[in-house]
């Protein structure tokens, strides 16, 4: 137990972050960072220029009330003081502060020092004092023909920019790290939703649709994924109806040779030997149809093909003296699967002689704006219109007798659909002017392959 536990302690610790994890860092990351460019472009071309211009407007302010002090009156200096301290919060001594002393102070003030420097001609450094009133910072300053120490209270310039910097800061972090864990998980969200339900599918399952919403490329893909999960739901459909089909279908003649074989013990006779031969073959036959199924998945290379000789051999091939099969074909040469458009139209075809006993049946192929199409056209009893599409499911019969000596074992019409998928082809039955059926095979051409 504690090896098992050390060893799942040590892969969850080396698990990778989840993506919305990643994303939430790296978002903040980028609004962190957007936010640090910001305040650094604002400082620099905003504040700098304003901080400079107030200072050297208090350092002009500051030379001029020394001066002004100095050529006033002795008894108006007292007065000139008192407002000075009212209207502007500046203070004057003849002598420095015996207090006071250089340490660091707040940026606003090294600029003050500068624009004295600018307007004195000589270096001005302040000095800080701490009264009643709050801190104060002094400067000498020449006034008349001596020096004269101005103060300027720290109340005066009202301003954090240091700590409006670093609450600017952690706001914008909270900020970010909000609007970021919003976007992760709205972006992780669908994919989380597609990682179920694929993990579903795995399982056996079947996921209900994923919303077809969102940015265009999760659109896309949840798109993609809805089409094939009905494509592995109809999979398994006809897996499911194909097995019970063939098990159905193969418990008749398997239940016919039983009772054979127990009257063969007492009475041998050669109708009975003749009915086993005929439900065995019925039964191959069956099973062949099955694996046409199967195999009509399979890839088969397109090839130039002769079109016209390919269906004048299926003429022939399934022509006899009560059914006659007319071919209209012009010459045309097509890159085309040929056996499996061989194996399609002889399907048809089978179905066609069959429900149209004594009929002639055509086949004809025609030239349209998207390429070609090959129809099988017969003037049997036809097909209703709600039954068109239902036909081409596995062992689907418009006879209910279910016998295959009149209705086929049902595969025909689903081989000829699983040929079509494979091969990129459409099928489509149509009802034929006059009576009767016409099922078209409809096969996209490039532009090189034209009638001869």
């Amino acid at each position: 137990m504690p090896a098992t536990a050390s060893t799942s302690a040590t892969a969850t610790a080396a698990s990778p972050p989840s993506l919305a994890q990643q994303n939430t860092r790296l978002l903040a990351l980028a609004f962190v960072l957007m936010e640090l460019v910001v305040m650094a472009l604002f400082a620099f071309w905003v504040l700098l220029p304003l901080a400079r211009r107030s200072a050297d407007d208090l350092a002009g302010l500051m030379v001029l009330s020394a001066q002004t002090w100095a050529e006033l009156p002795p008894a108006t200096r007292a007065a000139f003081e008192l407002e000075l301290l009212r209207a502007h919060a500046l203070a004057l001594r003849a002598d420095p502060p015996a207090s006071a002393r250089d340490e660091w102070h707040a940026p606003y003030f090294y600029l003050l020092e500068d624009a004295l420097a600018r307007r004195t001609g000589r270096a001005r450094h302040l000095a800080s004092e701490q009264l009643e009133t709050g801190t104060w910072y002094w400067a000498s300053v020449p006034a008349g023909s001596g020096q004269l120490s101005v103060g300027v209270a720290a109340s005066r310039i009202n301003s954090q920019p240091v700590t409006a910097f670093f609450v600017a800061l952690l706001a914008g972090l909270a900020g970010a790290a909000g609007v970021s864990v919003w976007l992760a998980r709205r972006l992780t969200q669908p994919l989380a939703q597609l990682e179920a339900a694929s993990a579903l599918i795995g399982q056996g399952g079947m996921p209900l649709l994923l919303p077809e919403t969102g940015p265009r490329e999760m659109v896309h893909l949840s798109r993609r994924f809805n089409a094939m999960a009905q494509q592995v739901r109809d999979l398994l459909s006809a897996r499911t109806t194909l097995l019970a089909g063939v098990s159905h279908d193969l418990r008749t003649p398997l239940a016919r040779m039983r009772l054979a074989l127990e009257m063969l013990k007492d009475n041998p006779d050669p109708s009975l030997i003749a009915r086993l031969e005929r439900d065995i073959e019925q039964m191959n036959a069956l099973i062949g149809q099955v694996l046409d199924l199967a195999r009509g998945l399979a890839h088969e290379a397109p090839a130039p093909t002769d079109l016209a000789a390919l269906l004048q051999q299926l003429a022939a091939d399934f022509s006899t003296p009560d059914h006659t099969i007319h071919v209209r074909c012009p010459p045309v040469r097509l890159n085309v699967a040929a056996g499996a458009l061989h194996r399609a139209l002889g399907n048809l075809l089978q179905n066609a002689l069959r429900y149209a006993p004594g009929q002639p049946v055509e086949l004809v192929s025609e030239v349209g704006p998207k390429g070609l199409r090959i129809g099988v056209l017969d003037r049997g009893p036809g097909i209703p219109p709600e039954h068109l599409e239902a036909v081409f499911e596995p062992f689907h019969r418009l006879e209910t007798s279910r016998s295959p000596a009149t209705g086929g074992s049902g595969l025909g019409l689903a081989i000829v659909r699983e040929l079509a998928r494979a091969n990129g082809w459409q099928v489509r039955l149509q009802a034929r002017p006059g009576g009767g059926l016409q099922a078209w095979v409809e096969i996209v051409t490039g532009p090189q392959e034209e009638a001869a």
